[in-house]
């Protein structure tokens, strides 16, 4: 017997039951945050075509959505709103009676011990579908120095400020701004502050590409861009290095917890900004593309619906996040408790 047959790594892997003792990662309900898309309305539920599975929710719904959620033991859901009027300010967007300071007000009076995370962006408010405001749309917001239809940077901190203040004084546990607007953090973080909610934490889309894969997230929270692209402050999918240049921004700024979106097709960077930030919390957010592509190739039979899904989770905790958002939240619970 050759001397180096001494080692067998399949020794570990022979039973189910060692397989399970020795594995590395693993993936709980704990682990994940379940978006909902919530819209005007009482007892809709509007399937989203690109998005099997899923629906658009009235208030009433969306609490029964979240409740079903919580009982899978899963402890977070993350909002997203669609106003019943869109304007060139996104004005909805931080009203009081607007879409999301209802829910999360509903939501966590019948569900206390719920995790509210809520969006904090404009393109679902807009009637433009951008991500801030446009030069030129109105006198006060004209900076000749810009093109006209340019995303202003500054004057949308401060609506993006105001949007985080109304969601926290509905009882959001976390805001979320997902802009990519230069300063974002340290804005919403001062009128946090100011208003009374410094015990509000802020989880910052520190690193999110203007990806291809967010196709169906635009179908389903209406918020397509009507000209353009977002490629403009959003960040190029060839970039790794510029990804930590930004992560440094927002913990200095002030950001509780950070996050990569995509998920799948940036493991790298996910992993880059866990060794960059080892004792920072770690968010990383598996895509509608991702999670589309996977319900189209199921539905075909192409693909085990339930492997793969266990598996692109593992491999997103694998490369170094905490918790994973994903449309999978629900199934992917039931699953962990079989």
């Amino acid at each position: 017997m050759m001397s180096d047959m001494r080692h067998r790594p399949r020794r570990l892997r022979a039973t189910p039951a060692l397989r399970s003792m020795f594995r590395e990662t693993r993936v709980s309900p704990k682990d994940l945050v379940y978006p909902m898309f919530v819209r005007h309305g009482e007892g809709v539920a509007d399937p989203i075509a690109s998005m099997p599975g899923l629906h658009q929710l009235s208030i009433d719904r969306a609490v029964e959505e979240a409740a079903s959620a919580a009982a899978l033991l899963i402890p977070a859901v993350l909002l997203f709103g669609i106003p019943a009027v869109k304007d060139a300010q996104g004005t909805e967007s931080f009203a009081a009676d607007g879409i999301i300071q209802r829910a999360v007000a509903e939501i966590k009076r019948q569900l206390p011990d719920l995790v509210v995370i809520t969006d904090v962006c404009l393109c679902e408010y807009t009637d433009h579908g951008h991500c801030g405001l446009l030069n030129g749309t109105t006198r006060k917001k004209t900076r000749k120095e810009y093109p006209e239809g340019y995303v202003l940077n500054d004057e949308t901190l401060d609506t993006l400020r105001l949007i985080a203040v109304s969601h926290a004084e509905s009882g959001a546990d976390i805001v979320a701004p997902s802009g990519m607007i230069d300063g974002m953090v340290g804005s919403i973080r001062d009128g946090l502050d100011g208003a009374g909610f410094d015990r509000v934490p802020i989880m910052s889309y520190a690193v999110k590409y203007a990806s291809a894969y967010y196709g169906p997230f635009r179908d389903a929270a209406e918020g397509a861009p009507k000209h353009g692209d977002r490629k403009s402050h959003q960040m190029d999918p060839a970039n790794a290095r510029e990804a930590l240049r930004e992560v440094d921004l927002d913990v200095d700024e002030g950001a509780d917890i950070l996050m990569v979106k995509p998920a799948l097709a940036y493991l790298d960077v996910v992993n880059q900004t866990r060794r960059q930030y080892p004792e920072m919390p770690l968010a990383a957010y598996n895509v509608s593309g991702e999670y589309a592509m996977v319900k189209a190739a199921a539905a075909k039979g192409w693909i085990d619906e339930r492997a793969v899904v266990i598996e692109n989770l593992t491999a997103i905790k694998r490369a170094g996040a905490d918790i994973v958002i994903t449309y999978h939240a629900k199934d992917a619970a039931e699953w962990l408790r079989t």
